[in-house]
């Protein structure tokens, strides 16, 4: 298989299981990724279908990432825009049918799972480089843009942004305090501190390996 073939199963790959991961999140409503919790703060307060406010959050990130880096921009960029948000609803759906009501071994259990492939499917399309989701380009080009600020540390400051943001949005919405809890928990604190260290880890030692290149801690990649 050519390093192109591999690029694209790479991307296709790796924003399917992020969605995939996302929707795990949030059906074991322990806390979801920190630009989820963003998401779910607007999804409070916006009566919209969340596959729809999902494309249309991106698109307004998209504009942030053709103005200072267009090369993050590729075929994983929109297949994240469009269809991300619905692989969300698709996978927490099916959760529910699956596994109606979860007693909390499992529910944590799901979560650990979540995190773990949601750092995966991060660095596989990191690396892919055929374009990175609009959230994700925020971090990379910060990071490239400040050459003494690493993509972790970078990472760690944007999920922060978002996690404070979305409390925010969900206070502001009138949700109880184990309704906020259920969008920004642990789960929330766990990826906010490892997801950028994790994402890094598994570019190093899974994704680089894949495509043939030799391992290294770029701090400018996932």
């Amino acid at each position: 298989m050519n390093q192109m073939a591999k690029r694209v199963i790479m991307s296709v790959l790796g924003v399917a299981i992020c969605g995939v991961s996302v929707g795990m999140f949030k059906f074991a409503a322990l806390g979801v990724d920190p630009f989820q919790s963003l998401m779910s703060g607007l999804d409070a307060v916006i009566p919209i279908n969340f596959g729809t406010l999902y494309v249309i959050v991106n698109v307004v990130l998209l504009l942030f990432a053709l103005i200072f880096d267009r090369k993050k921009i590729g075929i994983a960029t929109f297949i994240n825009l469009f269809l991300l948000g619905y692989i969300v609803e698709f996978s927490q759906s099916i959760c529910e049918r699956l596994m109606p009501d979860a007693p909390i071994w499992l529910r944590i259990l799901i979560l650990a799972v979540a995190i773990v492939i949601l750092c995966l499917s991060s660095a596989l399309y990191f690396t892919a480089d055929l374009g990175v989701s609009t959230y994700d380009a925020v971090a990379l080009v910060w990071s490239q843009k400040q050459s003494k600020i690493k993509f972790p540390v970078c990472r760690v400051v944007c999920d922060f942004v978002c996690v404070a943001l979305g409390v925010a949005l969900l206070f502001i919405s009138g949700q109880s305090v184990g309704e906020i809890f259920g969008s920004v928990g642990i789960g929330t604190i766990i990826t906010a501190f490892f997801m950028g260290p994790l994402i890094s880890f598994f570019n190093v030692h899974v994704a680089q390996p894949i495509l043939g290149k030799p391992k290294t801690n770029d701090k400018n990649q996932g």
